[in-house]
């Protein structure tokens, strides 16, 4: 038995973890632009966010069964729980869009989706960087998180200004008005993401 086990590279873990979200957002935005054979794209992407829990749990495994981290155990532990709920979300909004026998898409739905899927691509890129330990650039890709963000936010409010405007079916209002909330908590779930990365980059920069 080694005094000091080889020291767990979590970022090669967290590496793949932000590739299988950029992985479900862009079957999400297939999705919401095609909207058929919902049943199986659903699938698809469920697929997808169990891959990203097995993830998860390798993570806090490694985590538990190690003594020397390369960063704060509190800052792998939240970085692992947020972008786990990124995934849990994006599932979330498909799952919804199958109990609740969504006929169609809508222009919001395809909008956000696609910002959500340029948000987890900048994701990637931060998340890449640290895990070769090259700082350069991670906090500009933060600030662009941030400000898709705020789009999503401005794209979620003019989606439901429509949705009580235009559509007269109540129960339908209902529904998409849950969808569109999913989407945009997992806009917020990616902003904290950028939050704990450039918390982590200004401790070890």
């Amino acid at each position: 038995m080694k005094l000091f086990p080889k020291e767990i590279d979590f970022f090669e873990i967290f590496d793949r973890a932000a590739l299988n979200i950029t992985k479900a957002a862009t079957l999400l935005v297939a999705l919401m632009e095609n909207f058929d054979n919902l049943d199986q794209r659903a699938k698809e992407i469920y697929e997808v966010e169990q891959e990203g829990d097995i993830l998860t749990h390798e993570i806090m495994k490694k985590l538990n069964k190690t003594f020397l981290t390369p960063i704060d155990r509190e800052d792998i532990y939240a970085l692992a729980s947020r972008m786990d709920d990124v995934l849990d979300l994006i599932w979330g909004a498909v799952d919804r869009l199958t109990i609740f026998k969504v006929a169609e898409s809508t222009p919001a739905a395809v909008t956000i989706s696609k910002d959500l899927l340029a948000t987890t691509e900048v994701m990637h890129k931060a998340i890449h960087k640290l895990k070769e330990k090259n700082y350069s650039h991670v906090q500009e890709y933060c600030i662009e998180i941030n400000r898709l963000e705020n789009r999503v936010d401005r794209d979620f409010r003019d989606a439901l200004a429509r949705l009580f405007e235009e559509v007269k079916d109540p129960i339908l209002i209902i529904k998409w008005k849950e969808i569109y909330e999913h989407l945009e908590n997992c806009s917020d779930k990616c902003e904290d993401v950028a939050n704990i990365i450039e918390a982590i980059v200004l401790k070890h920069a």
